[in-house]
């Protein structure tokens, strides 16, 4: 791609905004590493879905799981944990996502992960989150993360 030619008078603003980015935005390797969703319903299931898409080895901690969720756990394509949210659950996870429709336990995910040391994303909460998931193109081996930084 070509870039247009930088006016001097652009170079000050250019460089404010390139200061202000609120995410960088990163691509992880997954295979097999261990993520920890916390959520059984349809927003989880849309985020174990990429996950798994990306190679994670991923655990669900529910009391209850989604149907198609449920039948993943039945096949072992993921590990089900039916139980309220414990950080003793973030133990061994390389990144955490909180997707329930509960803001308590969303805080608690996110205070977790953060004590641990992991990134976290609490679906539609950016405050409480460190990465947040983009809107993604997959046209393997292209892939596009298009975000507006949860705006």
């Amino acid at each position: 791609m070509r870039l247009a030619p930088e006016k001097a008078s652009d170079r000050g603003r250019l460089s404010q905004e390139a200061a202000s980015m609120d995410y960088l935005p990163v691509f992880l390797r997954l295979d097999s590493r261990p993520v920890v969703v916390v959520g059984g319903g349809t927003v989880a299931l849309r985020k174990v879905s990429w996950l798994r898409k990306a190679g994670a080895r991923v655990t669900v901690v529910a009391p209850a799981l989604h149907p198609e969720l449920s039948a993943q756990a039945l096949r072992g394509e993921l590990t089900h944990v039916a139980a309220e949210f414990s950080a003793t659950h973030l133990a061994n996870a390389i990144a955490a996502v909180a997707a329930t429709d509960d803001p308590a336990t969303n805080s608690a995910v996110s205070y977790a992960a953060r004590e641990h040391r992991i990134p976290v994303n609490v679906v539609d909460d950016a405050q409480l989150s460190t990465f947040i998931f983009p809107a993604i193109i997959d046209r393997s081996p292209i892939v596009v993360a298009v975000s507006s930084a949860a705006a």
